[in-house]
C-alpha cells in the first residue's frame, strides 16, 4: 500500500464513522504544528492530524521526542505527514524534467509522550471573542488580493467564472454569521482558480458537469479552502451539508481516486494562501 492509499483509508475510516474531516480544520482553535520549529503542518497533514483527536495541536517525530528527554507512551501509534520531494531526470531529448514524489515521515502528538519537560511545550493561544471572530472574517474578505466582485443580487451562493463574481444571500438569510463567512470563504476560493489568480483547472475550463470527476475534485478545493480560513478566522465550517448521502459520495470518489484527497488539499492549502496574502 502506497502512502496514498495509506492516508486516503485514514480519512475513509473518518467519513465511514460519520465525521468529515474537513468540517473543522482543528478542534483547538489553534492549527497543528511542530513542537520544536512551532511551523504549521499543511495541505491533508492539517485535516490528518486535527481529525487524530488529542488536546495538544504540538507534534513531534521520534527523534525530537528522545532529543527532549521524552518517550512515546506504551501502545501509541504515530501519524503520518506527507510531504513532496522532487528529482530531476533526463528524458530521452536531455531534458531535465522535475518528477514528483510523495514521501512521508511519521510524527506523535505530545499527548502521546511522556518525560517531555512541560515548561518546553508553550501554552495555548488566547481564543477570539465572538465579535473578534467576525471582524477577523470581514477583515480576511476586505484584504484578499485582486478580490472578485462581491454581489447580493439573488438568494444563491455562487461563483461566475465569465464575471469573475462572487454572489452571496444577503447575511440575514443565513441561520448566523459564520454560516454566512464559511459560505463566503467557499465561494472565494472557487474564485481563485482563475486565470488571474491561481489558474486552476476546474475553473478556467470552466465549470465541469455537475458529478463529473472534475467538478468534484473542484467542489474538494472549495470545500477544504473555506475550512482552512474558518480555521484561521477561529469559526466552524458550517458549508458541508453532514448527511449520509453526502458522506457516501464522498466515499465513493476517494476510493475511486486515493490521490483526490491529497492533491485538493494541496491547492486548498494555495487558495487559501492566496486569499491571506501568504507567499509560499
Amino acid at each position: 500500500m502506497n502512502i496514498a492509499e495509506i492516508i486516503t483509508n485514514r480519512i475513509l475510516e473518518k467519513l465511514e464513522s460519520g465525521t468529515v474531516p474537513w468540517h473543522k480544520p482543528w478542534a483547538n482553535d489553534e492549527a497543528p504544528k511542530n513542537l520544536i520549529t512551532k511551523k504549521e503542518y499543511r495541505g491533508i497533514n492539517v485535516f490528518m492530524l486535527a481529525c487524530a483527536g488529542f488536546t495538544s495541536p504540538f507534534w513531534v517525530s521520534y527523534k525530537q521526542i528522545k532529543e527532549l528527554g521524552g518517550n512515546v507512551k506504551k501502545g501509541e501509534k504515530g501519524w503520518p505527514v506527507v510531504f513532496w520531494k522532487f528529482i530531476d531526470k533526463d528524458d530521452s531529448d536531455d531534458n531535465k524534467k522535475h518528477i514528483p514524489f510523495l514521501r512521508y515521515y511519521t510524527v506523535f502528538n505530545v499527548d502521546q509522550t511522556s518525560g517531555i519537560d512541560e515548561k518546553k511545550i508553550p501554552e495555548l493561544a488566547a481564543k477570539y471573542n465572538e465579535i473578534e471572530k467576525l471582524e477577523q472574517c470581514e477583515a480576511v474578505v476586505l484584504a484578499m488580493p485582486q478580490r472578485p466582485e462581491i454581489t447580493h443580487n439573488d438568494q444563491r451562493a455562487y461563483y461566475t467564472h465569465s464575471k469573475d463574481s462572487v454572489n452571496m444571500p444577503k447575511m440575514e438569510s443565513f441561520d448566523g454569521a459564520e454560516e454566512y463567512y464559511s459560505t463566503l470563504f467557499h465561494e472565494l476560493t472557487h474564485s481563485t482558480g482563475h486565470e488571474s489568480r491561481l489558474s486552476r483547472k476546474g475553473i478556467i475550463s470552466g465549470i465541469a458537469a455537475f458529478g463529473t470527476k472534475e467538478y468534484s475534485k473542484e467542489e474538494l478545493v472549495a470545500e477544504m479552502g473555506a475550512a482552512f480560513l474558518c480555521g484561521h478566522c477561529q469559526i466552524d465550517n458550517k458549508t458541508i451539508d453532514n448527511s449520509a448521502a453526502y458522506i457516501k459520495s464522498w466515499l465513493k470518489k476517494l476510493k475511486d481516486d486515493p490521490k483526490m484527497v491529497i492533491l485538493a488539499a494541496a491547492q486548498a492549502q494555495k487558495a487559501a494562501d492566496f486569499i491571506l496574502g501568504i507567499e509560499k
